[in-house]
């Protein structure tokens, strides 16, 4: 009988892993919904989503702002915090997308903190 051979997996399908393996353990609720960051290789992109009804409460990206990514990205875990504050939301759980905790996605973290979010 023939072995079967496993292909590797891209590089897509081992962040994907990843991150339903940090899904498992990361929900967001209405009181304290989930920080979500996507990375692209030119943007970045963040979303504060209530999974317990499966809605999106805010969402914001770095396509109208100018500057270096690192840059852009702390600014957008800035404007994420000021729309999350004007929504009543001041606890979140940080939900960094099966990416590694480091540059663009530490970057979006530390402005949202510095922008008043706790988690």
């Amino acid at each position: 009988m023939a072995k079967k051979v496993r292909r590797p997996l891209s590089r897509a399908q081992e962040r994907t892993r990843r991150h339903l393996r940090v899904r498992k353990k990361v929900n967001g609720t209405a009181a304290r919904p989930r920080l979500v960051v996507f990375r692209s290789l030119k943007h970045i992109y963040a979303q504060l989503v209530d999974d317990s009804a499966n809605h999106t409460l805010a969402t914001v990206s770095d396509q109208s702002l100018a500057g270096k990514k690192s840059e852009k990205s702390a600014e957008v875990g800035k404007l994420i915090a000021e729309k999350a504050k004007s929504a009543g939301i001041t606890q979140v759980v940080f939900d960094r997308g099966g990416y590694q905790y480091h540059g663009r996605v530490k970057a979006v973290a530390d402005g949202a903190r510095e922008g008043g979010l706790e988690f």
